[in-house]
């Protein structure tokens, strides 16, 4: 006979699938996705010319999940992926959406979970305080500068850091595109797309 605590677990457990399973069909359903790729960026074409990007957006509820699948890239290698308003310099306002490590043969496969749709901004309705936590070769700002909404469409990737791009056979420039603000150069972005017209544009939430 089950015990009680027998009984909530299996409780648990179903209502668990009940939830869960809906999310993946959603994420099997062709019809319910945006698909787009990012291209080499100008500053790793000669030493990375194989390198691209799929990304796939499904609509999930009040989120979206976005995959991001690499190729083409140094085998083993950390890199920062970003939302950002421009796809090439200078990139504009620009948030750090999280990591992607390559296996032994330089693919790599992350999923993230945000918003990723024509609804994607940034915005600073006045000035504050901030926290000055990295003072590497981009120290933190400590204030802020106001601005209206601005959209960002587009993604980028850059190499964690220089070292990784130097061994690569890429150059070495330092930019704040990581954690600490000391990555290496941008690899990947989505300037097939017009600057004021980012893949993410075309997400509907």
């Amino acid at each position: 006979m089950a015990t009680k605590k027998q009984f909530v677990a299996a409780t648990a457990v179903l209502s668990l699938l009940v939830t869960t399973v809906p999310l993946f069909a959603a994420l099997d359903d062709d019809d319910a996705y945006a698909k787009f790729n990012m291209v080499v960026s100008a500053g790793a074409k000669t030493c990375l010319p194989k390198a691209k990007g799929t990304v796939r957006i499904t609509p999930v509820g009040g989120v979206d999940i976005m995959d991001v699948t690499v190729e083409g890239l140094p085998p083993k290698t950390d890199f920062d992926l970003f939302v950002i308003q421009v796809p090439k310099a200078p990139f504009g306002v620009s948030w750090y959406q999280g990591d992607i490590q390559t296996d032994k043969n330089g693919r790599g496969h992350q999923r993230f979970i945000g918003v990723f749709s024509v609804e994607t901004f940034a915005v600073a309705p006045g000035s504050a305080p901030a926290p000055s936590v990295f003072n590497g070769p981009f120290p933190d700002a400590i204030l802020n500068p106001p601005f209206n909404p601005i959209q960002m469409y587009h993604l980028g990737l850059w190499f964690d850091s220089p070292q990784d791009a130097l061994a690569a056979g890429c150059p070495g420039g330092v930019t704040p595109f990581n954690g600490q603000h000391n990555a290496g150069i941008q690899v990947l972005n989505t300037s097939n797309s017009p600057d004021d017209h980012g893949p993410l544009r075309d997400v509907k939430p």
